[in-house]
């Protein structure tokens, strides 16, 4: 996608961290999970799917899956996991998509819409290869993050900003775009989607004592990702 990201040099390490990590494994993966609801049968489009993870627990949940990536390394992870029970393939959320109009029941779009600049294309072509009446399920950075982590910054206005990160001990930098909450819903409806949901949920109660930071320990939430459940019009 059109992201100066670059996944394929620590594709293996954000992978592995992936699994177990607390905001992924049991904080936004089971949000993400929970939101999608009852999907025994659809047909499923994993935008940006990365090593597949999301991808496989839909799939158990009874779905026919297809998932993209732009990373290429991500992809082979994703048929490592997956084999033959999901369609996966390298494409850019930036360009046209190679899929169908009305080809699919639902779409997730998994902490990737951060990293765009641009959300008109990518929320316009996911509108067209959903049905009339599906759903766009959706999580990315909540924006008050980076004006709360960059005191003195403007909430209002778009910011291109990098983050460092240490994924299984490999060090990653992660390029996103802060937007502010009302430039979000104001591209969704232009894109032809009809707010649903929009959710700040708690940590799973399954996530090992461990792995929780003591500043989280006599709390249930906390602020990280926003959460949209978006219906095509």
């Amino acid at each position: 996608m059109s992201q100066d990201t670059n996944y394929d040099t620590f594709a293996e390490a954000y992978s592995a961290e992936n699994e177990t990590s607390l905001v992924n494994a049991f904080y936004e993966r089971p949000a993400m999970l929970k939101l999608a609801g009852d999907v025994r049968n659809h047909r499923i489009l994993d935008a940006g799917c990365g090593s597949g993870p999301l991808s496989e627990a839909l799939v158990d949940r009874g779905t026919e899956v297809t998932g993209f990536d732009s990373s290429e390394a991500m992809i082979g992870l994703a048929r490592k996991r997956l084999g033959a029970q999901a369609e996966l393939l390298v494409a850019d959320l930036g360009q046209p998509l190679p899929f169908a109009d009305d080809a699919f029941d639902d779409a997730v779009a998994s902490l990737v819409f951060h990293y765009l600049e641009d959300w008109a294309q990518p929320l316009t072509e996911i509108r067209r290869v959903l049905r009339p009446g599906g759903r766009l399920i959706m999580s990315v950075n909540h924006p008050i993050l980076y004006p709360w982590t960059n005191p003195g910054t403007d909430y209002f206005k778009p910011t291109k900003y990098s983050d460092e990160h240490t994924f299984n001990g490999q060090p990653g930098t992660l390029t996103y775009w802060h937007r502010p909450l009302h430039a979000m819903t104001d591209a969704f409806t232009k894109a032809g989607f009809q707010i649903e949901v929009v959710s700040e949920p708690p940590y799973s109660p399954d996530a090992p004592e461990e792995i929780i930071p003591p500043q989280f320990k006599d709390r249930e939430s906390f602020l990280s990702f926003i959460f949209f459940v978006l219906r095509a019009k």
